[in-house]
This record gives C-alpha cells, structure tokens and sequence, in this order.
C-alpha cells in the first residue's frame, strides 16, 4: 500500500467510524449477528458483513446493530447470519451472501417480514412470547 495524503486519511477515518456505529449497542433495537468462524469466513461471511453494512447505510438505517461471533454450529449452511427484531422472533438465515444480506435488511429489518427462503433455525410457535 502506498503512502496516503492527510485527506485520504481523513475521509478513511470518516468511513470507518461509520461503519463503527453500526457497531454501538447503544439506541439499537434490531440486531444482526453474523458468524465469523473459520468455516463462516472461508464460505464468504465477509462479502456479507459488508453487505449488510452497506445496506443499512444506504437506507439511513441507524437503530440496527452488528456484531459477528464465532461458530454458530452450522457449518453446513455457513454464512449463517442471526436476527433479532423486536416483536419478531430471532431467526438464523443460513448460505447469506451480499444478494441475501441486502434482502434481509430490506424484508426483515424494513419491511418486518421473514426471508423464508433462508431460514435455517427458529423457536417453535409455542415457545414465542
């Protein structure tokens, strides 16, 4: 990499700390939390992450948190990506790519509906509150 102008920083400074509010549990009433395992990562959770990112981004999404964690356990359908919503129940999606991550910001945290097509693991009805 070669040496960077003092605005070149700047602007890189900008766009990280963007990208770290997404980040800040504080005011957040949604949560996406995408595993980042070995086998998450080596499957593509990275191109995810950076979807999702920029999907919240470009919808003016602020009261959304990420957060990564390691395995989920389903490394069969790795990237597995964890929602929580309020007055929604928690769902792991499973085989998101930066094409999945985009439609569970703009079905799930927008338009409060599940991406049924990707839904690897839910509570049972009768366990929802």
């Amino acid at each position: 990499m070669g040496k960077m102008t003092l605005e070149e920083l700047r602007k890189l400074r900008e766009q990280k700390k963007g990208e770290m509010v997404q980040r800040d549990s504080a005011g957040k009433s949604a949560q996406i939390i995408i595993g980042m395992g070995t086998c998450g990562i080596a499957a593509g959770a990275k191109e995810a992450f950076d979807a999702f990112l920029d999907e919240l981004d470009s919808h003016g999404i602020t009261d959304t948190r990420i957060t990564q964690t390691g395995c989920m356990g389903l490394c069969f359908s790795e990237p597995t990506v964890e929602v929580a919503v309020p007055g929604m129940p928690r769902v792991v999606y499973g085989n998101v790519d930066g094409t999945i991550a985009r439609r569970i910001v703009r079905e799930h945290i927008i338009g409060k509906a599940l991406v049924s097509d990707h839904i690897f693991d839910k509570p049972a009805a009768d366990i929802i509150n």
